[in-house]
């Protein structure tokens, strides 16, 4: 394997592991708030049709990525709902929401377009462009970092370097805000931070709206930046593969860009190496395709009675009332004196 395949492999390896970063970082700030998110592989999916829809139907990617991230918000705030409000459980809400944009997008992109529940091919006013980094061309040609700087940094989307902007921001976020320390806080001791005067209901509200965005932007990606339209289940089970990423990076920023550059080399490897002869061995296309899935099998067993969650994950905060205390008709609590 020469230089130029290394580089060409590492380039799609960032293009492979954008949307997986974004629903990781997604779900990152989700669960640190408390909230488990089966359901990131339907907001991606959701976001991805109608991102997709909307850009071929406007001509515009810049509405189809804001059409993409509304719809992920709708998801977002169904999920909020029936798991904040309504104190139902997080991951038959998330698997219900996975279940519903599966055949959603099929039924609304028949409808639409009537090409099979998929959108029409889009344009260049519909896509998302590379950008091409200064004097990019002028140094393809120079040994060792001409490709590295004119292939693997320059030429990708403006969602790529959004995607790889949010890890140091995230973590800005997380663990250098007061915004960030009541977020942690709530999804390891909600009570406390309810006792400080802080709306924990606020807290996992803002994290949710967070995970949409995200999510949104993950989808928009897709449909828009990696492929040129939508067609059914094309999310192919990212939004499970980004769990496991954030349970191997235990919930960790950094951690979760190095996990998703893991999964993203080995969806890139099995898209360049296929039916590989080792030997007389010929190992066929579909294992090298299932690689990533492996991966997400192992990790999943190796590391989910290593990786510690947030202590409050996956449970609904109950607010307690002193004895004696009753809620009044404007729902706050007063002192039963009789």
């Amino acid at each position: 394997m020469d230089f130029l395949t290394i580089v060409q492999v590492l380039d799609s390896t960032i293009r492979l592991s954008t949307p997986l970063l974004l629903a990781c970082l997604a779900g990152l700030f989700s669960e640190r708030a408390g909230i488990f998110d089966i359901g990131l592989e339907g907001k991606m999916l959701m976001a991805a049709f109608f991102s997709a829809a909307v850009a071929a139907l406007t001509a515009s990617v810049w509405l189809g990525l804001t059409a993409g991230i509304a719809a992920a918000l709708v998801l977002s705030g169904l999920h909020g709902l029936a798991s904040i409000t309504f104190r139902g459980n997080q991951l038959i809400s998330g698997v219900a929401i996975n279940f519903l944009a599966a055949g959603l997008t099929v039924l609304i992109a028949q409808d639409w377009f009537q090409q099979g529940g998929r959108t029409p091919q889009l344009t260049n006013g519909g896509r998302f462009g590379p950008i091409t980094w200064p004097f990019a061309q002028a140094l393809a040609d120079v040994p060792g970092l001409g490709p590295i700087y004119a292939e693997l940094l320059s030429g990708h989307s403006i969602l790529v370097y959004v995607a790889f902007a949010m890890v140091p921001l995230s973590s800005w976020v997380l663990f250098g805000t007061r915004f960030g320390l009541r977020l942690r806080a709530v999804g390891e001791n909600p009570a406390a931070v309810d006792t400080a005067g802080i709306s924990v209901i606020g807290l996992r509200y803002a994290a949710i709206v967070i995970c949409g965005v995200l999510c949104g932007i993950a989808g928009a990606y897709l449909a828009t930046g990696l492929q040129a339209g939508f067609v059914k289940d094309m999310t192919s089970g990212r939004g499970y593969i980004a769990l496991a990423a954030l349970i191997f990076a235990k919930w960790w920023p950094w951690h979760a860009l190095y996990a998703c550059l893991l999964f993203g080399l080995l969806q890139a490897i099995a898209l360049r190496y296929q039916n590989i002869d080792l030997g007389g061995i010929v190992i066929p296309v579909q294992v090298m395709d299932a690689l990533p899935y492996i991966l997400t099998v192992v990790i999943l067993a190796g590391f989910v009675g290593k990786a510690i969650p947030p202590r409050a994950g996956g449970e609904p905060y109950v607010k307690e009332r002193w004895p004696g205390c009753a809620p009044s008709a404007s729902g706050h609590s007063r002192v039963n004196t009789a």
